[in-house]
């Protein structure tokens, strides 16, 4: 049960970025509580895959359980039209695919062990503000109960967690859909897949690009991501997009759909902002790049890290603007990752360009391949 007693600091969401900021405050100490209102474990539409350098992240903080018995990668093979195949390794290291479901109940087993208080099945409305002074200070969070009364909830730090579309954020104008290019994404998990690899594949075509993924027990992960959902169903445009496919046909025609597809979208969420006065954003909540080069969890892990740094500093010193700091931090460890995704994003929504790269990479695939290893984050491994 939720103690209305003030916490050093309250999280809203438990995925990824919200389970390890509590972890890391609650083994420093701090009193933490952690808000979510989905009951763990439940699935996430998401890749799957953990980059090289999300799982140093882990590393360092004593988390690979987390990821055990996940499915290893060697890398990535990327596709084009035409004739165009590039297989990148890691070399070296190793990447992993697991079930966001396993994943983030292991870090949520993770964060309760620590000693945070994780509480399941509340729904966060928004921030709660002091307006008192001259500029508006976030000192809790409002929370509704079953009987559609508000709750607040007081804490010296927040941190938004709460994904693309966060309450929290989006109450206090941080955050915003981007405005172009607009994507959705439709996946599901299938079995008996043909020709899969110790590889996660991304095929870029013209007006979408399909990933896909292994994953333990002989399942498989594909996702469309698509600038125009509408018009079908998304289990129909899931299987048309498969079956359309020259490279993805044959491999998916003696597949079955385990699961029904779930839609996210339109993906592309812009942030310029790290928070505002006694507020921290992580996870996506932070700003969310369309998933094709599949280093949303590292952004994740690592920004969690961040944010709780500067939730310490701010405990510590008793100040409230650890946005600021946190802005510069996320600035520094991941300013050329963002502008690299962002130029992906770009590209692929344009015919030409892509067509641009398919010759490219026929002509130097040792440049894709370098490629694929920046965007499997190996240097931060």
């Amino acid at each position: 049960m939720i103690s209305p007693s003030r916490y050093d600091v309250v999280i809203a969401g438990a995925g990824p970025a919200g389970a390890v900021a509590a972890t890391v405050l609650a083994r420093a100490g701090a009193r933490v509580l952690v808000l979510d209102r989905a009951q763990f474990p439940r699935g996430k539409l998401c890749g799957d895959t953990l980059n090289p350098g999300a799982l140093a992240v882990l590393a360092r903080l004593g988390l690979e359980s987390a990821s055990s018995g996940a499915f290893p990668l060697d890398g990535m093979i990327v596709t084009g039209e035409g004739d165009v195949r590039v297989e990148g390794r890691y070399g070296g290291v190793h990447g992993r695919a697991i079930l966001r479901r396993d994943f983030d109940a292991a870090l949520v087993a993770a964060a309760r062990g620590a000693g945070a208080t994780v509480d399941e099945g509340v729904l966060v409305d928004g921030p709660a503000l002091d307006t008192s002074g001259a500029a508006p200070v976030v000192v809790g969070l409002m929370l509704r109960g079953k009987d559609r009364r508000l709750l607040r909830v007081g804490a010296r730090v927040v941190i938004a967690a709460d994904g693309r579309y966060s309450r929290v954020a989006r109450a206090v104008q941080l955050s915003r859909s981007a405005f172009g290019p607009r994507r959705w994404a439709i996946g599901a998990y299938f079995e008996d897949v043909a020709g899969m690899r110790s590889f996660g594949e991304m095929h870029v075509r013209r007006n979408h690009y399909i990933g896909v993924a292994p994953l333990p027990s002989a399942v498989t992960n594909a996702c469309v991501v698509t600038p125009s959902p509408s018009g079908r169903s998304m289990k129909q445009l899931l299987w048309d997009a498969l079956r359309a496919d020259p490279l993805l046909r044959e491999r998916f025609a003696a597949s079955r759909m385990i699961t029904e597809p779930i839609c996210l979208g339109p993906l592309a969420v812009d942030c310029e902002v790290a928070g505002t006065a006694g507020l921290l954003l992580a996870g996506d909540a932070a700003g969310f790049i369309d998933p094709m080069t599949g280093d949303g969890l590292r952004f994740a892990l690592r920004g969690a890290e961040l944010a709780a740094a500067e939730a310490l500093h701010a405990l510590e010193h008793g100040v409230t603007d650890g946005h600021v700091r946190l802005l510069q931090a996320r600035r520094r460890e991941f300013a050329h990752k963002w502008r690299f995704n962002r130029s992906l994003r770009t590209m692929v929504a344009f015919p030409g360009a892509v067509r641009v790269a398919r010759y490219a990479a026929m002509l130097a695939p040792a440049g894709l391949q370098q490629v694929i290893r920046y965007a499997g984050d190996v240097h931060a491994a």
